[in-house]
């Protein structure tokens, strides 16, 4: 579900799969991680309950590497990216360039770390799913448009999540949670303390 761009990795894959009879989610999880080859685990499995999950998926979060890349100047590229009212990018396609807003989905784009032997900036990116998609790649040529922003090493783009936006705090939430909220047990009964119990 919501396919990673050719090149990228990814740490947040979902998949729906439909059963002919129920089956308990850890009996499939085990048999599942059992035919899968190394490397590649399943992390959980939830029964669905509450709606499709693609309708849940609005958002992901990226962590973008830029090896020999001055943390400062990626820093200035950033804020001349977020205060641009648009970014127009480029993005060759089987039908020629398509030109689109790298703006226009980002939610929110900061430096987070670097490394300074030799000198590496990490990005983090959340970016609204949308028509046309805007991918780590469209973000990083919309900071050489505004900022001339050209790294020396090729970048490392990681999706680190995918799931329902939080708009007010630009923050990717976990979309198998309704799932696991509907098949949590409802509370105890409450004692009714006017009548007596057994001791």
């Amino acid at each position: 579900m919501g396919a990673a761009p050719t090149g990228a990795a990814s740490e947040a894959e979902y998949l729906e799969i439909a059963v002919t009879s129920r089956c308990d989610p850890a009996v499939m999880a085990h048999a599942l991680d059992a035919a899968l080859p190394p490397g590649l685990d399943i992390l959980d499995v939830v029964e669905a309950r509450a709606g499709s999950l693609a309708d849940r998926v609005t958002a992901s979060e990226w962590e973008i590497r830029l090896p020999k890349t001055a943390p400062e100047a990626v820093s200035t590229a950033v804020r001349a990216f977020l205060e641009a009212s648009s970014v127009e990018v480029e993005r060759p396609t089987k039908a020629g360039l398509k030109t689109l807003d790298a703006r226009r989905l980002v939610v929110r784009l900061a430096v987070v770390g670097e490394y300074s032997d030799p000198p590496c900036a990490i990005l983090k990116v959340v970016l609204r799913h949308g028509t046309p998609t805007v991918r780590p790649d469209d973000v990083l040529a919309g900071l050489r448009r505004v900022a001339d922003l050209a790294p020396l090493q090729s970048s490392l783009a990681t999706r680190l999540a995918q799931g329902p936006l939080d708009d007010q705090a630009g923050t990717v939430g976990d979309p198998l949670e309704p799932d696991r909220e509907a098949a949590r047990p409802g509370p105890a009964s409450a004692v009714d303390s006017t009548k007596p119990t057994d001791a």
